[in-house]
């Protein structure tokens, strides 16, 4: 193979993301030439609701799998934490990348953390999962939806909309906005429990057996083991976008400790777990914890979170 094409969406995390895959195959593939073509997805289109409302992330991936069943694209660059447990037929995941910082951060022109936050501050976040955890830790904050890509919402941020916004501390990493924000505090696993897949990199790719061996090189084996049982769990629940669900695995030589975490929106309710486990079960372990949390009434709790987030559109 001479060419390959990715698919992307065109925002500026995208393309650094797919622009940073793009050098490692050419690197890896000395003669291969790598050039991106650029879509506008459903959910860069649609700004003025919340994910919740319009679909879920999975509205991120639509138009670029259309592009690769066109045969215009091989692979495409996601943030697997947008990348569903289950793909549509004729895609494989061929890839997942070293994961970058997996938690999420808050970010602030005034107040240096969560605890410094006053009563009635007004906190941005398009996620109900980090909703949910922000509720909990601290009821007496007003949550208000916050869409767009990152340097549009660190705009309105700095504009005064917000007086701090919580996004992924990878993304923040990537783009290099460490300084763009007065304070930047990454949240702790004890306070917020990150999404599925947060800070890695997913590649999608077509079936085709050259592809899938090109893209296979840039597997990280930590990362994949620690993945899989997040995507996992979250598969065993039928979650997704329209549910806040939390899931963070850390590999820790033949170990792997896990914490879960799910609930209402409003962080009235929640359901938490942990555990380690050891590294040799990770096809496993996910769907256990699952079944596990489905035993201790998840199912149902996730089934009221929908009809919650469903019923709140303004907020949530």
């Amino acid at each position: 193979m001479k060419k390959l094409t990715i698919a992307t969406r065109g925002s500026q995390l995208a393309l650094w993301q797919s622009n940073y895959i793009k050098s490692v195959l050419e690197s890896q593939n000395p003669g291969l030439e790598v050039e991106l073509k650029v879509i506008i997805t459903t959910g860069d289109r649609i700004l003025d609701k919340a994910l919740s409302q319009i679909g879920g992330k999975g509205l991120f991936l639509k138009e670029l799998e259309e592009a690769m069943q066109r045969g215009e694209a091989q692979i495409a660059v996601h943030s697997l934490k947008d990348v569903p447990t289950e793909l549509p037929e004729g895609f494989v995941l061929g890839a997942i990348t070293e994961r970058e910082d997996a938690r999420d951060a808050l970010l602030s022109e005034k107040y240096e953390n969560i605890d410094a936050l006053p009563e009635g501050a007004i906190v941005g976040t398009s996620s109900l999962r980090r909703r949910m955890q922000i509720e909990a830790l601290r009821p007496d904050l007003i949550i208000k939806d916050l869409r767009g890509n990152v340097d549009t919402r660190i705009k309105k941020l700095q504009n005064g909309d917000f007086d701090a916004i919580i996004l992924a501390s990878a993304g923040i990493n990537r783009l290099g906005f460490g300084e763009s924000v007065k304070y930047i505090y990454n949240i702790s696993l004890a306070e917020m429990i990150p999404s599925m897949g947060q800070g890695a990199l997913g590649i999608e790719a077509v079936n085709d057996p050259q592809v899938i061996a090109m893209v296979a090189r840039l597997q990280d084996d930590a990362t994949m083991i620690a993945t899989t049982i997040e995507r996992d769990f979250v598969d065993s629940l039928d979650g997704g976008c329209q549910v806040p669900i939390g899931v963070n695995a850390v590999v820790n030589g033949d170990d792997v400790s896990i914490k879960v975490i799910l609930g209402l929106p409003d962080g009235t309710e929640i359901l938490r777990e942990s555990t380690i486990a050891k590294t040799s079960d990770y096809k496993t372990i996910g769907r256990i914890m699952g079944q596990d949390m489905i035993a201790k009434g998840a199912k149902e709790l996730l089934h009221r979170a929908e009809i919650m987030a469903a019923a709140t559109p303004s907020t949530l």
